[in-house]
């Protein structure tokens, strides 16, 4: 019974430590493993990839909307922030595994993401239904200003 329990404790404090390739590289987020528990909008693979956000308006305005949405989201906590890139953590809720979420936007209006796992295999798509769920909050979130037409500034 004793080896159950440590054995549950250990599993339950292996986060993984933070990946050393994180962040932009030459206009890039890192490329994703092979395993199938990530995404990105720079992969090439159908199993990896995923759409980059679109947003019109100023950088800042979708900035502000993409951390309002990610704050939304239940345990995820923004651990880096730069001007043209976000980086957030997100826990799992039953063994707290910890994915890496990453937005990087470029000077077109566009906001690349990419959402990996630290640890195992597969993630079962857990990755890929955050991204899109994301996107929903994001545009939903869409300020009257970013949808006037240009003519109107």
């Amino acid at each position: 019974m004793m080896g159950c329990i440590i054995g549950c404790m250990m599993i339950m404090s292996c986060s993984g430590s933070r990946p050393d390739n994180l962040g932009i590289s030459g206009d890039r987020l890192a490329d994703c493993p092979k395993s199938p528990n990530c995404v990105s909008s720079q992969a090439t693979g159908e199993k990896h990839a995923i759409p980059p956000f679109t947003y019109e308006g100023s950088k800042e305005n979708a900035f502000s909307r993409l951390k309002n949405a990610v704050t939304a989201l239940n345990r995820t906590q923004i651990v880096e922030e730069r001007a043209n890139y976000l980086r957030v953590e997100c826990t799992s809720a039953i063994l707290r595994f910890k994915d890496d979420l990453e937005f990087y936007f470029p000077e077109e209006n566009i906001i690349h993401v990419r959402s990996a796992s630290r640890l195992g295999y597969s993630d079962l798509g857990v990755n890929r239904k955050r991204v899109e769920k994301l996107r929903q909050m994001f545009h939903q979130q869409s300020s009257p200003i970013d949808n006037r037409p240009s003519s109107e500034f």
